[in-house]
């Protein structure tokens, strides 16, 4: 996207987990059990590690799509292994390393359920006549706080009321990761579809899948700078600046919220109108073009923006 002001507002999360019965069998079970990288069992819990690591396959979805060989490959990079974008016996080794329960139990609050949801209209005009851009399910809310696909969540939890406080739930482990460190370089590459993160030392220390340009909306090639954060931002929408806008659009102040159409994070950069920030649309993020910003899950955008500062640099390149 390529306009936008900024409206700072605190984002509240709360987790609250247990660890998984015994008794719990199937998918969940076998996930929790780091004995096979195949099957859909050993992807999931893959991708749960991965993502623990800050090495994002986007949504965590079990599929073993092109998120999850870009994420395998960046972690590979990051220890030093081979990068075939394949869990070999050493890269599953390193990643299970003093892993966690990846599967865990979560029962819904009052405050989960009681969440006000809305049905979007698909156009901006409309749109911006809301209070807020919020969710649309509690479900769609829920693959947010646990960075998964809706389906996974079904499908992990067979029959359950997601709308009901109490029911107990099954849930990728995604809390108490350990925080990024203090990000001083970021590099985009168009043509890996990834945000790459790099501390002080030059170590890489995350990998994030985004969208990035198309080729009416090209990424803009080279070294720019960050100059700002805003948590939950408005969209100020201006058609001019979008060749494929209705017609009949005008300018228009759009809402905060995780389905605003930069997410709740926007990450300003020196180019003017341009910047890294979040997406209504987690499941679109490294399999689709963008108006020449780069978008990254809501999630990832948050981790992004808790590390970096103003001037950090901000290489593209294809």
């Amino acid at each position: 996207m390529k306009t936008h002001r900024f409206l700072t507002v605190t984002l509240a999360v709360s987790f609250c987990a247990m660890s998984i019965d015994a008794a719990a069998n199937g998918l969940p079970d076998a996930a929790n059990q780091p004995t096979s990288t195949s099957g859909a069992a050993g992807i999931l819990r893959a991708q749960i590690l991965l993502d623990r690591a800050h090495f994002s396959p986007g949504e965590i979805d079990g599929v073993e799509g092109s998120n999850h060989r870009r994420a395998i490959r960046g972690y590979q990079r990051a220890h030093g292994l081979h990068e075939t974008a394949i869990l070999d016996a050493q890269t599953w080794a390193i990643l299970n390393t003093e892993a966690p329960t990846v599967i865990v139990s979560y029962t819904l609050t009052a405050e989960d359920v009681g969440q006000p949801t809305v049905k979007l209209p698909a156009d901006m005009m409309a749109q911006a006549k809301l209070e807020s851009l919020g969710f649309e399910s509690i479900l769609e809310a829920l693959g947010e706080r646990f960075h998964a696909s809706p389906a996974l969540l079904k499908q992990l939890n067979p029959g359950a009321d997601f709308t009901k406080a109490g029911t107990r739930i099954l849930v990728p482990n995604i809390a108490d990761t350990v925080p990024l460190p203090k990000v001083l370089k970021v590099v985009i590459d168009k043509s890996d579809s990834t945000l790459a993160a790099f501390d002080a030392a030059g170590k890489l220390v995350a990998q994030f899948p985004v969208s990035s340009g198309s080729r009416r909306d090209p990424l803009p090639i080279g070294q720019w700078t960050i100059t700002g954060v805003a948590v939950n931002p408005t969209f100020h929408y201006n058609p001019d600046l979008f060749w494929d806008a209705d017609p009949h659009h005008a300018k228009a102040t759009l809402p905060p919220g995780p389905n605003n159409p930069v997410g709740t994070r926007w990450i300003d950069l020196s180019k003017p109108h341009y910047g890294l920030h979040g997406t209504p649309a987690p499941s679109s993020i490294g399999k689709t073009q963008s108006h020449g910003c780069v978008r990254l899950t809501n999630w990832d955008a948050e981790r992004l923006a808790s590390a970096v500062a103003p001037s950090v640099p901000v290489l593209m390149q294809e």
